[in-house]
C-alpha cells in the first residue's frame, strides 16, 4: 500500500465519519517524562514545521477509526519524518522536545507490528496521551 491510500482512507474517514453533535471531546492526560521541564514556567518555542506535524499527529490520532496498526504507523510516520526533517531547533529547546519525540516514535515503530485491535487502541491511547504532552509543553 502507498502513502497516498493511507491518507485517502484517513480523510475518507474524516469526511464521511459519523458526527454526534453531542459527543463530549476527548481529553487525554498529558505523560510525565522524566527530564521533561518547562522553560522557566512557560513554554518552549517549537518551530512551525514541528508544530505542525504534531498537530497533524494529533489530529491523525483524534481521528482514527482504523484497528491496522501498520497502516496507522505508516501514516504517524509521514509526520514524525517531516517533523526530523524540517527540525532548525537548537539548544534547550531542541533537548527537551527530544525527551517527548523519542517516545513518540518508539510507540510509532512499535505499533506498525501490532495486530491486535485492543492492543492498538492502547497505543493510540499512550499517543495520545504523548501527543498532549508535547502541547503542555511547547508552543509556537
Amino acid at each position: 500500500m502507498t502513502i497516498k491510500y493511507v491518507i485517502i482512507t484517513l480523510l475518507l474517514a474524516l469526511t464521511f465519519g459519523c458526527k454526534n453533535e453531542t459527543a463530549k471531546p476527548e481529553k487525554h492526560s498529558a505523560i510525565q517524562l522524566e527530564g521533561l521541564t518547562l522553560n522557566n514556567n512557560e513554554k518552549w518555542i517549537a518551530n512551525k514545521e514541528t508544530h505542525i506535524g504534531m498537530k497533524r499527529i494529533d489530529s491523525i490520532l483524534k481521528n482514527n477509526t482504523s484497528t491496522n496498526g501498520k497502516l496507522l504507523g505508516e501514516a504517524l510516520s509521514k509526520q514524525t519524518s517531516y517533523i526530523i526533517k524540517s527540525c532548525d531547533m537548537e539548544g534547550e529547546a531542541h533537548d527537551q522536545l527530544h525527551v517527548v519525540l523519542v517516545p513518540i516514535l518508539e510507540e510509532i515503530t512499535d505499533i506498525k507490528d501490532v495486530e491486535n485491535s485492543l492492543d492498538v487502541e492502547k497505543k493510540v491511547t499512550t499517543l495520545k496521551r504523548l501527543t498532549a504532552t508535547y502541547f503542555q509543553y511547547f508552543k509556537i
